[in-house]
């Protein structure tokens, strides 16, 4: 009990840096900066300028002064006006490349454009301006922000098709040399910790929350996915449980090296923890595709109730040796020193 108390007030604490430094975050000033400047409105006309600049926040989550960095291998921008290319007059356009990073300098809006009707106007430089249609350019550049960058990453099709693959064949791999070496591995010859069942749980529940944020309230997500934060306060319930999953993920990760480096030797040690990493992998493409199908709330609930009950029942040990202290499974004969326990 006395090591279970130091290791529990020793992740409270870790817990409580981590929400100080989330808590101390700071983004840059990537979108609203325009709307947050105090400005004088002197007429009719600047008003409404301001109310649609504002309506235009709230429904595309950005404006001007916004920063992208492109993502696609070529984004071609226009350097005529909008009006030209809607006039069917010609045009000349101008490439930026792959890690160019953009500022939205003007935003149009062209009602009589049969194919969109808000065009962006974007700089790479003082010297390099040019136009896009936003449904041509919003998929070629991501906001510059590491978290919007891991976000869109992890969201690529190919990389999916690609992860579930190499995923796998990797968890057959390991599998496979696992049970001929009759090495611990979690879910089937787990060790005698929670944590490693509890991170598989974590990233299956995170998974299947995130997929459920992009059906449900796409909106929030779209808000998250421009303007991203690590605080899980200030934001939007769903957000808030999402994000706590996401830093209890995290400290249940560390907390799973530190618990298999005091319980197994360091190859062994080694090859649990890529199983782990493996299982947690196939957790996040399984269910995270799942539930847009909603038959990952099913699979998510089967899996919780077969992942405690395996740890309660095979992997938990509730007694110990009155002999030399080793942990068992059950009263009998020790499996360390033979001493028989009633």
């Amino acid at each position: 009990m006395i090591i279970l108390y130091k290791m529990l007030r020793g992740w409270t604490a870790v817990l409580m840096l981590l929400l100080m430094l989330s808590g101390c975050y700071d983004r840059k000033d990537r979108g609203n900066g325009g709307m947050q400047r105090s400005e004088v409105v002197l007429d009719s006309a600047g008003m409404a300028r301001r109310m649609d600049s504002i309506l235009f926040v709230r429904k595309h989550h950005y404006s001007e002064n916004f920063n992208f960095v492109v993502k696609a291998d070529t984004l071609y921008l226009m350097k005529s006006q909008p009006e030209e290319a809607v006039s069917m007059m010609p045009v000349d356009t101008f490439p930026v490349h792959r890690h160019d990073r953009l500022v939205v300098a003007d935003i149009r809006i062209l009602p009589n454009d049969s194919i969109d009707s808000v065009w962006v106007q974007v700089a790479r430089d003082q010297l390099t301006f040019g136009w896009a249609h936003e449904s041509a350019l919003l998929p070629k550049v991501v906001p510059d922000d590491p978290i919007s960058q891991f976000i869109s990453l992890f969201s690529d099709v190919h990389l999916l098709i690609f992860l579930v693959v190499i995923s796998m064949i990797a968890v057959a791999y390991l599998t496979y040399i696992i049970r001929r070496k009759n090495a611990k591995i979690v879910h089937f010859n787990d060790i005698d910790s929670v944590y490693p069942t509890l991170l598989a749980l974590s990233v299956a529940v995170s998974a299947a929350l995130y997929a459920s944020i992009q059906m449900f309230a796409p909106d929030v997500w779209q808000q998250f996915y421009f303007n991203p934060t690590l605080n899980p306060f200030g934001v939007p319930p769903i957000l808030t449980f999402f994000l706590v999953c996401v830093w209890l993920m995290l400290i249940l990760a560390l907390a799973c090296v530190d618990v298999v480096r005091q319980r197994l030797p360091f190859d062994e040690a080694m090859l649990y923890l890529c199983g782990l990493a493996g299982v947690c992998a196939v957790n996040y493409i399984l269910f995270s595709l799942t539930t847009l199908y909603y038959i990952g709330y099913v699979l998510l609930a089967i899996y919780a109730y077969y992942a405690l009950r395996h740890y309660y029942h095979r992997s938990h040990c509730r007694y110990v040796c009155g002999n030399c202290g080793a942990p068992m499974h059950e009263k009998g004969r020790c499996p360390h020193c033979g001493t028989m326990n009633e």
